[in-house]
């Protein structure tokens, strides 16, 4: 299998029904982070703190090495006043997570490696909606390889900084609506892009540690081909160009552990959906195609708790209320974004050599009613109740 292919396999599998309300951000990463609804910014103790705040990985020892994998069930369904109605598949879909960091003895300095998908979108209503020129289906695939460094100032306070080296897929099919006959527009798509991660984690005393997490944004330029149905160009597509743009997030974390057993967290992340604007695809058959975004910036208010239950044993639980930040006037039902309530829970087992973790959310909207929108068949309500399951197994040698 070629270089070129293999990166597509993964991107591939980085694929996943994200339907949150972050944009297409995918904030979950661990299972002991989402056991405690993703409040772990300010903890940061396994090698996940790769992505949650790369400065946590000197708080680990040797040589230390996680494999996860993030199953999700998106269940979206749509009515609109005209009794019209479309729901999304359910079935499960996988994301893999890779994290190695190593910490040698006597150093200040201990590395890491991160291989992860920080952003996913992927969804399918089915050929026929009743929102035809607007979704069928979609699917973006984002994959960071992510190496790091991080210093250990003084033994309370610890900085990291990270390069993200990234690769994406796009896919997405809808209806064009200027034949009476089915005309439908296809295009796909890959691209690169490089950006950075920063961390600093402080613990002043023993009962508080405070973190604080940066990505940089990143832009992806997309080479790819379309389709136009039924009347297809010539040479199986036409080349075709766009550009999307990856938000800058920052989070920041209060961790307050009264005692060895318990450690409680409260987590604010925002993210930049304001710079994601519209994006065209230049160059299709028949005309550019524009997918209006137009996000507007929203927060993330994260808290969770861990309850060590003694040799190694330990149960966590979490919740997190999450903002929307996709307008009516340019909501598509291929990111139906929302206000976003998410409970979690979640337990495990850290051995001296061996752990293993398993960690569960449900995500509800309660009904978003989308009106005003510059698509007038996607007004009407929208339905969302996910539930997603995360584990991974831990190695330390």
């Amino acid at each position: 299998m070629t270089p070129n292919r293999l990166l597509a396999l993964a991107a591939a599998t980085a694929c996943v029904s994200q339907v949150q309300a972050v944009g297409y951000r995918l904030p979950n990463q661990d299972p002991e982070g989402i056991a405690r609804g993703n409040a772990f910014v300010a903890t940061a103790d396994n090698p996940s703190a790769i992505y949650y705040n790369p400065a946590g990985i000197t708080q680990l020892e040797g040589q230390d090495m996680s494999l996860g994998v993030y199953l999700i069930s998106t269940d979206v369904g749509f009515n609109n006043s005209s009794g019209g109605s479309a729901s999304t598949q359910t079935a499960f879909q996988a994301v893999p997570q890779i994290y190695y960091t190593y910490s040698p003895a006597d150093s200040t300095l201990s590395y890491g490696l991160g291989v992860y998908a920080p952003y996913g979108l992927g969804i399918d209503y089915g050929r026929y909606t009743p929102f035809p020129t607007a979704a069928q289906d979609a699917e973006l695939a984002y994959m960071t390889f992510n190496p790091v460094v991080a210093w250990e100032v003084t033994p309370c306070l610890s900085v990291a900084a990270g390069l993200t080296v990234n690769y994406s897929q796009v896919r997405l099919e809808r209806r064009i609506g200027l034949l009476p006959t089915f005309d439908e527009f296809q295009v796909e798509g890959d691209g690169w892009a490089t950006g950075f991660n920063l961390g600093v984690l402080w613990q002043p005393a023993k009962e508080w540690s405070f973190g604080l997490n940066y990505r940089s944004p990143t832009e992806i330029d997309y080479d790819g081909r379309s389709i136009t149905a039924p009347v297809p160009p010539f040479g199986g597509g036409t080349p075709t160009e766009a550009s999307l743009k990856f938000p800058q997030f920052v989070t920041g974390g209060i961790s307050y552990r009264p005692n060895d057993d318990w450690n409680f967290e409260f987590d604010l992340d925002w993210t930049d959906w304001d710079s994601v604007d519209d994006t065209t695809f230049v160059g299709t058959f028949g005309g550019n195609q524009t997918f209006p975004f137009r996000y507007e910036s929203s927060f993330m208010y994260s808290f969770g708790a861990t309850r060590q239950l003694g040799d190694g044993w330990f149960v966590s639980a979490g919740y997190i209320y999450s903002e929307n930040s996709a307008p009516d006037a340019t909501f598509t039902p291929l990111n139906p974004d929302s206000n976003l309530q998410l409970g979690s829970i979640g337990f495990g087992h850290r051995g001296e050599k061996f752990g293993w973790a398993l960690g569960y959310h449900f995500a509800y909207n309660g009904g978003r009613t989308v009106s005003g929108n510059y698509n007038p068949t996607v007004n009407g309500e929208y339905e969302t109740f996910n539930h997603a399951v995360n584990a991974s197994v831990r190695f330390r040698f």
